[in-house]
């Protein structure tokens, strides 16, 4: 122990630090990577009481980026579990395990540790991979509904029997990118994710610094390892096992995503889905269409449909700049 300053230091024991003699608690699980033997920490954050939300951020961010849901979800009622993939954010940087299976088993160790149960399970973009692949590996015991926002659902590589993919000489642009040059890359990225253009300006210059703060967390193996996943992986197979009641969001202006190369096709799987189309969305809307995604959530949460916003609503239909 050394005091300096009037601060106490203490070393580390279960994650517990000591400052002014105010104990703060960094909130981990930890387990062994079963095929590496590695001891993995998943970081998570823990707010409200109520039937349990689990929110999976997409690439390349972390749990952060869900901070304008926080609030309005734990106002509503329910407990917000929010946690960062393996490689993201404050969780374990391992050089390997970015595979939905590996990554699947990351969400279903956070849900046996907390013991949850009723969960309303929430993926963004490729956190819509998670959720899909939790179920079809560990079923929907635990699992009362879920979200798919923005998601690569159910297949983003073009192929000869997926016609509507994206080409792979797109993902190897990426990851090119991140090979050069990452935080450039991703500054960049960060405009087409949020719909930014000459005269569009939907987010402020410090906020698109501070979600690229939150991506420059990363290493960059686990960023250009998500891109191989999350751009390769087929999961038309495994959608067919959700028969959980399921809301499916995504924004007609995805640069990044296209909404018919992936929530169109998905919705299309799931027939007793509901899907919502927000008009001229981006892929980041969980920012740019903030009010309405929220109001959307809460309803879907309490078992109701959506209800498209009159166009006189501007707290729902209006830009936040």
């Amino acid at each position: 122990m050394e005091c300096c300053n009037g601060i106490v230091y203490v070393a580390k024991m279960e994650d517990i630090f000591i400052t002014h003699k105010k104990t703060t608690i960094m909130r981990s699980i930890r387990f062994n990577d079963k095929k590496t033997g590695e001891e993995i920490t998943i970081a998570y954050s823990d707010y409200g009481q109520g039937q349990p939300v689990v929110l999976i951020h997409g690439w390349p961010s972390s749990r952060e980026m869900w901070e304008y849901q926080l609030g309005d979800l734990v106002n509503g009622g329910y407990r917000v579990i929010k946690y960062d993939r393996r490689g993201f954010g404050k969780s374990s940087k391992p050089w390997t395990g970015y595979d939905y299976d590996t990554l699947a088993t990351d969400l279903h160790e956070l849900i046996l540790q907390l013991n949850l149960k009723d969960i309303i399970l929430t993926g963004f973009s490729m956190g819509g991979g998670e959720v899909v692949k939790y179920i079809a590996k560990y079923g929907q015991d635990r699992i009362a509904r879920i979200v798919l926002i923005s998601s690569i659902v159910p297949y983003m590589l073009k192929t000869p029997d997926n016609p509507e993919g994206i080409e792979a000489e797109v993902f190897d642009q990426m990851i090119s990118g991140i090979q050069e040059d990452r935080i450039g890359y991703l500054d960049e990225f960060g405009r087409h994710f949020f719909g930014v253009g000459f005269l569009n300006k939907p987010v402020s210059a410090p906020l698109l610094q501070h979600f690229l703060n939150l991506a420059s967390k990363a290493t960059q193996q686990s960023t250009i390892e998500c891109i191989k996943n999350f751009s390769g992986v087929d999961l038309r197979k495994d959608v067919k096992n959700i028969t959980v009641p399921a809301l499916i969001i995504h924004g007609d202006n995805d640069k990044i995503v296209p909404l018919e190369a992936s929530s169109a096709r998905t919705a299309e799987m799931l027939p007793h889905a509901e899907l919502v189309v927000y008009n001229g969305a981006p892929h980041g809307l969980f920012y740019t269409h903030r009010q309405l995604l929220n109001r959307d959530l809460l309803n879907f949460f309490a078992g109701l449909k959506h209800v498209e916003p009159e166009p006189d609503d501007s707290a729902i239909l209006a830009s936040p700049f």
